[in-house]
Protein backbone atom coordinates (compact mmCIF):
# COMPACT_ATOMS: atom_id res chain seq x y z
CA UNK A 1 0.00 0.00 0.00
CA UNK A 2 2.93 2.55 1.25
CA UNK A 3 4.59 1.63 -2.56
CA UNK A 4 1.62 2.27 -4.50
CA UNK A 5 0.51 5.78 -2.07
CA UNK A 6 4.03 6.59 -3.41
CA UNK A 7 3.78 5.75 -7.05
CA UNK A 8 0.44 7.17 -7.10
CA UNK A 9 2.26 10.77 -5.41
CA UNK A 10 4.89 10.88 -7.96
CA UNK A 11 4.32 13.81 -10.09
CA UNK A 12 3.57 13.39 -14.03
CA UNK A 13 4.93 15.56 -17.05
CA UNK A 14 3.01 16.38 -20.05
CA UNK A 15 5.34 17.28 -22.89
CA UNK A 16 3.95 19.94 -25.84
CA UNK A 17 4.37 19.19 -29.59
CA UNK A 18 2.98 22.48 -31.34
CA UNK A 19 -0.44 23.81 -29.97
CA UNK A 20 -3.23 23.77 -32.25
CA UNK A 21 -1.22 22.38 -35.04
CA UNK A 22 -1.41 18.85 -33.27
CA UNK A 23 -3.31 17.45 -36.48
CA UNK A 24 0.20 18.61 -39.02
CA UNK A 25 2.67 16.70 -36.34
CA UNK A 26 3.45 13.70 -39.18
CA UNK A 27 4.31 16.61 -41.45
CA UNK A 28 5.57 19.06 -38.87
CA UNK A 29 8.05 16.09 -37.82
CA UNK A 30 9.55 15.53 -41.32
CA UNK A 31 11.54 19.20 -41.25
CA UNK A 32 12.91 18.39 -37.73
CA UNK A 33 13.49 14.58 -38.69
CA UNK A 34 15.71 15.74 -41.74
CA UNK A 35 17.72 17.71 -39.59
CA UNK A 36 18.38 15.93 -36.80
CA UNK A 37 19.59 13.42 -39.49
CA UNK A 38 21.66 15.76 -41.08
CA UNK A 39 23.06 16.92 -37.85
CA UNK A 40 23.66 13.76 -36.53
CA UNK A 41 25.45 12.02 -40.01
CA UNK A 42 27.62 15.17 -40.65
CA UNK A 43 29.22 14.69 -37.30
CA UNK A 44 29.46 11.40 -36.81
CA UNK A 45 31.71 11.95 -40.71
CA UNK A 46 33.24 14.83 -39.17
CA UNK A 47 34.58 12.25 -36.42
CA UNK A 48 35.72 10.02 -39.05
CA UNK A 49 37.08 12.28 -41.41
CA UNK A 50 39.13 13.15 -38.09
CA UNK A 51 40.32 9.83 -37.07
CA UNK A 52 41.05 8.31 -40.38
CA UNK A 53 43.34 11.57 -41.70
CA UNK A 54 46.43 11.78 -40.08
CA UNK A 55 47.22 14.98 -41.63
CA UNK A 56 43.89 16.62 -39.65
CA UNK A 57 45.83 15.08 -36.36
CA UNK A 58 45.69 18.79 -35.03
CA UNK A 59 45.17 20.71 -31.97
CA UNK A 60 42.31 22.85 -33.93
CA UNK A 61 41.09 19.33 -34.85
CA UNK A 62 40.85 17.28 -31.85
CA UNK A 63 38.94 20.45 -30.59
CA UNK A 64 36.75 20.11 -33.45
CA UNK A 65 35.85 16.31 -33.02
CA UNK A 66 35.34 16.94 -29.04
CA UNK A 67 32.67 19.98 -30.70
CA UNK A 68 31.24 17.09 -32.85
CA UNK A 69 31.20 14.62 -30.23
CA UNK A 70 29.28 17.37 -27.78
CA UNK A 71 26.72 17.76 -31.22
CA UNK A 72 25.52 14.46 -31.06
CA UNK A 73 25.12 14.40 -27.19
CA UNK A 74 22.86 17.27 -27.71
CA UNK A 75 21.03 15.59 -30.57
CA UNK A 76 20.34 12.33 -28.96
CA UNK A 77 19.17 13.75 -25.55
CA UNK A 78 16.65 15.89 -26.98
CA UNK A 79 15.65 13.40 -29.98
CA UNK A 80 13.73 10.99 -28.27
CA UNK A 81 11.28 12.90 -26.86
CA UNK A 82 10.43 14.95 -29.54
CA UNK A 83 10.02 11.93 -31.81
CA UNK A 84 7.90 10.49 -29.65
CA UNK A 85 5.22 13.55 -29.05
CA UNK A 86 5.26 14.64 -33.02
CA UNK A 87 4.83 10.93 -34.05
CA UNK A 88 2.92 8.60 -31.47
CA UNK A 89 1.44 11.76 -29.69
CA UNK A 90 3.20 10.12 -26.49
CA UNK A 91 2.80 12.78 -24.55
CA UNK A 92 3.95 11.48 -20.95
CA UNK A 93 7.50 11.50 -19.22
CA UNK A 94 8.05 10.66 -15.60
CA UNK A 95 9.55 13.19 -13.07
CA UNK A 96 12.89 11.20 -12.89
CA UNK A 97 13.12 10.76 -16.45
CA UNK A 98 12.45 14.34 -17.40
CA UNK A 99 15.68 15.78 -15.22
CA UNK A 100 17.65 13.09 -16.81
CA UNK A 101 16.77 14.70 -20.14
CA UNK A 102 17.27 17.84 -18.27
CA UNK A 103 20.60 16.80 -17.36
CA UNK A 104 22.00 15.98 -20.31
CA UNK A 105 20.88 18.80 -22.52
CA UNK A 106 21.72 21.68 -19.94
CA UNK A 107 25.40 19.49 -19.53
CA UNK A 108 26.27 19.09 -23.40
CA UNK A 109 24.81 23.04 -23.83
CA UNK A 110 27.65 24.19 -21.03
CA UNK A 111 30.38 21.62 -22.57
CA UNK A 112 29.99 23.02 -25.76
CA UNK A 113 29.94 26.84 -24.50
CA UNK A 114 33.48 25.51 -23.09
CA UNK A 115 34.52 23.72 -25.99
CA UNK A 116 33.84 27.18 -28.13
CA UNK A 117 36.13 29.43 -25.98
CA UNK A 118 38.27 26.02 -26.10
CA UNK A 119 38.64 26.60 -29.94
CA UNK A 120 39.27 30.59 -29.06
CA UNK A 121 41.89 30.42 -27.29
CA UNK A 122 43.18 27.40 -30.12
CA UNK A 123 43.21 30.40 -32.57
CA UNK A 124 44.32 33.04 -30.35
CA UNK A 125 47.65 30.92 -29.57
CA UNK A 126 47.86 30.14 -33.11
CA UNK A 127 47.95 33.88 -34.35
CA UNK A 128 49.87 35.07 -31.34
CA UNK A 129 52.47 32.62 -31.32
CA UNK A 130 52.66 30.11 -33.95
CA UNK A 131 56.45 29.04 -33.39
CA UNK A 132 54.71 27.65 -30.04
CA UNK A 133 51.62 26.50 -30.77
CA UNK A 134 52.07 22.33 -31.24
CA UNK A 135 54.60 22.69 -27.90
CA UNK A 136 52.03 24.79 -25.65
CA UNK A 137 48.72 22.75 -27.56
CA UNK A 138 49.22 18.91 -27.10
CA UNK A 139 47.58 16.05 -27.68
CA UNK A 140 47.63 15.47 -23.73
CA UNK A 141 47.29 19.07 -23.07
CA UNK A 142 43.98 19.37 -25.60
CA UNK A 143 42.57 15.86 -23.44
CA UNK A 144 43.19 17.99 -20.20
CA UNK A 145 40.92 20.50 -21.49
CA UNK A 146 38.37 18.53 -22.65
CA UNK A 147 37.91 16.46 -19.31
CA UNK A 148 38.09 19.85 -17.58
CA UNK A 149 35.34 21.31 -19.55
CA UNK A 150 33.41 17.91 -19.27
CA UNK A 151 33.72 18.02 -15.22
CA UNK A 152 33.01 21.69 -14.89
CA UNK A 153 29.43 21.33 -16.70
CA UNK A 154 28.30 17.88 -15.40
CA UNK A 155 29.39 19.17 -11.73
CA UNK A 156 27.65 22.46 -12.66
CA UNK A 157 24.56 20.71 -13.51
CA UNK A 158 24.05 17.78 -11.16
CA UNK A 159 22.49 19.88 -8.15
CA UNK A 160 19.94 20.81 -10.02
CA UNK A 161 18.19 17.30 -10.16
CA UNK A 162 18.21 17.69 -6.11
CA UNK A 163 17.14 20.68 -5.94
CA UNK A 164 14.44 20.22 -8.19
CA UNK A 165 13.19 16.91 -6.65
CA UNK A 166 12.78 18.76 -3.41
CA UNK A 167 10.26 21.05 -4.76
CA UNK A 168 6.02 20.56 -4.61
CA UNK A 169 4.97 19.79 -8.33
CA UNK A 170 0.75 19.35 -8.96
CA UNK A 171 0.13 15.40 -10.39
CA UNK A 172 -0.13 16.19 -14.18
CA UNK A 173 2.36 19.46 -15.08
CA UNK A 174 2.16 20.45 -18.81
CA UNK A 175 5.60 21.81 -20.36
CA UNK A 176 5.98 24.02 -22.76
CA UNK A 177 7.94 21.63 -25.25
CA UNK A 178 8.36 18.30 -26.40
CA UNK A 179 11.51 17.79 -23.97
CA UNK A 180 12.61 19.30 -20.41
CA UNK A 181 14.36 22.24 -19.75
CA UNK A 182 15.39 23.59 -16.03
CA UNK A 183 13.45 26.98 -16.61
CA UNK A 184 10.23 25.08 -17.87
CA UNK A 185 10.23 22.97 -14.37
CA UNK A 186 10.40 25.85 -12.73
CA UNK A 187 7.49 27.42 -14.41
CA UNK A 188 5.14 24.27 -12.94
CA UNK A 189 6.82 24.35 -9.10
CA UNK A 190 4.17 25.29 -6.50
CA UNK A 191 6.09 25.66 -3.74
CA UNK A 192 8.94 27.93 -3.31
CA UNK A 193 11.46 28.07 -5.88
CA UNK A 194 13.53 30.83 -5.21
CA UNK A 195 16.77 28.38 -4.77
CA UNK A 196 16.89 26.37 -7.81
CA UNK A 197 15.95 30.02 -9.84
CA UNK A 198 18.90 31.36 -8.04
CA UNK A 199 21.41 28.22 -8.90
CA UNK A 200 20.23 27.78 -12.19
CA UNK A 201 20.94 31.93 -12.63
CA UNK A 202 24.45 31.28 -11.33
CA UNK A 203 25.13 28.15 -13.86
CA UNK A 204 24.38 30.08 -16.79
CA UNK A 205 26.62 33.39 -15.42
CA UNK A 206 29.33 30.95 -14.54
CA UNK A 207 29.39 28.85 -17.21
CA UNK A 208 28.11 30.37 -20.27
CA UNK A 209 27.91 34.01 -19.67
CA UNK A 210 31.49 33.89 -17.92
CA UNK A 211 32.35 31.60 -21.71
CA UNK A 212 30.80 34.11 -23.96
CA UNK A 213 32.51 37.26 -22.02
CA UNK A 214 36.62 35.48 -22.44
CA UNK A 215 35.44 34.24 -26.50
CA UNK A 216 34.71 38.63 -27.09
CA UNK A 217 38.50 39.45 -25.09
CA UNK A 218 40.10 36.23 -26.83
CA UNK A 219 38.91 37.83 -30.53
CA UNK A 220 39.74 41.24 -29.28
CA UNK A 221 43.36 40.13 -28.90
CA UNK A 222 42.91 38.04 -32.08
CA UNK A 223 42.37 41.15 -33.65
CA UNK A 224 44.97 43.41 -31.91
CA UNK A 225 47.60 40.92 -32.73
CA UNK A 226 45.97 40.75 -36.55
CA UNK A 227 46.53 44.82 -37.11
CA UNK A 228 50.09 44.66 -35.44
CA UNK A 229 51.13 42.01 -38.64
CA UNK A 230 52.43 44.17 -41.77
CA UNK A 231 51.31 42.31 -44.66
CA UNK A 232 47.94 42.44 -45.87
CA UNK A 233 48.04 39.12 -47.13
CA UNK A 234 49.03 37.60 -44.14
CA UNK A 235 46.34 39.69 -42.10
CA UNK A 236 43.70 37.84 -44.19
CA UNK A 237 44.89 34.92 -44.09
CA UNK A 238 45.18 34.50 -39.80
CA UNK A 239 41.28 36.18 -40.56
CA UNK A 240 40.56 33.30 -42.77
CA UNK A 241 41.10 30.72 -40.24
CA UNK A 242 39.18 32.16 -37.69
CA UNK A 243 35.78 32.36 -39.99
CA UNK A 244 34.75 29.16 -39.10
CA UNK A 245 34.59 29.28 -35.24
CA UNK A 246 33.43 32.42 -35.61
CA UNK A 247 29.77 31.33 -37.35
CA UNK A 248 29.90 28.06 -34.74
CA UNK A 249 29.98 30.40 -32.14
CA UNK A 250 27.16 32.88 -33.73
CA UNK A 251 25.05 29.53 -34.11
CA UNK A 252 25.32 28.67 -30.52
CA UNK A 253 24.54 31.94 -28.79
CA UNK A 254 22.47 33.58 -31.22
CA UNK A 255 19.59 31.25 -30.90
CA UNK A 256 20.28 31.14 -26.91
CA UNK A 257 20.00 35.06 -26.81
CA UNK A 258 16.76 34.82 -28.54
CA UNK A 259 14.99 32.03 -26.26
CA UNK A 260 16.13 34.22 -23.41
CA UNK A 261 14.75 37.28 -24.79
CA UNK A 262 11.36 35.58 -25.68
CA UNK A 263 11.29 33.85 -22.50
CA UNK A 264 11.82 37.35 -20.91
CA UNK A 265 10.02 40.08 -23.13
CA UNK A 266 7.81 37.55 -25.21
CA UNK A 267 4.70 36.43 -22.45
CA UNK A 268 2.24 37.66 -24.92
CA UNK A 269 3.92 35.46 -28.11
CA UNK A 270 2.10 32.66 -29.26
CA UNK A 271 3.49 29.23 -27.82
CA UNK A 272 4.61 28.31 -31.19
CA UNK A 273 7.06 30.97 -31.39
CA UNK A 274 8.65 29.83 -28.36
CA UNK A 275 8.49 26.27 -29.37
CA UNK A 276 10.14 27.34 -32.40
CA UNK A 277 12.91 29.10 -30.67
CA UNK A 278 14.05 26.32 -28.14
CA UNK A 279 13.74 24.12 -31.54
CA UNK A 280 16.39 26.49 -32.95
CA UNK A 281 18.57 26.41 -30.07
CA UNK A 282 18.88 22.66 -30.08
CA UNK A 283 18.77 22.19 -33.73
CA UNK A 284 20.60 24.88 -34.96
CA UNK A 285 24.25 24.08 -33.95
CA UNK A 286 24.43 20.22 -34.45
CA UNK A 287 23.08 20.70 -37.49
CA UNK A 288 25.58 24.26 -38.90
CA UNK A 289 28.58 23.10 -37.40
CA UNK A 290 29.39 20.15 -39.52
CA UNK A 291 27.97 22.00 -42.25
CA UNK A 292 30.20 25.24 -41.77
CA UNK A 293 33.83 23.06 -41.29
CA UNK A 294 33.27 21.05 -44.04
CA UNK A 295 32.47 23.73 -46.47
CA UNK A 296 35.26 25.98 -44.69
CA UNK A 297 38.13 23.45 -44.38
CA UNK A 298 39.38 22.05 -47.42
CA UNK A 299 40.79 18.89 -46.18
CA UNK A 300 37.63 17.65 -44.58
CA UNK A 301 35.76 18.27 -47.58
CA UNK A 302 38.39 16.89 -49.65
CA UNK A 303 38.21 13.91 -47.83
CA UNK A 304 34.36 14.02 -47.56
CA UNK A 305 34.45 14.01 -51.33
CA UNK A 306 36.33 10.67 -51.59
CA UNK A 307 34.70 9.05 -49.21
CA UNK A 308 31.52 9.45 -50.94
CA UNK A 309 33.35 8.73 -54.48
Amino acid sequence: MTSSNKTDSTPIFLLTGFPGLEKHHFWISLPICSMYFIAITGNCAILFVLKTDQTLHEPMYYFLSLLALSDLGLSFASLPTMLSVLWFNHRVIYFDACLVQMYFIHTFSIVESGILLSMAFDRLVAIWNPLRYTSLLTYEMVIKIGVGVTLRAALLVFPTSFLLKRLEYGRMNVLSYSFCLHQDILKVVLSDRRISSIYGLMVVVSSMVLDSILLVLSYVMILKTVLSIASKVERLRALNTCISHICAVLTFYTPMIGLSMIHRYGKNASPVVHILMANVYLLVPPLMNPIVYSIKTKQIRMRIFKSLL
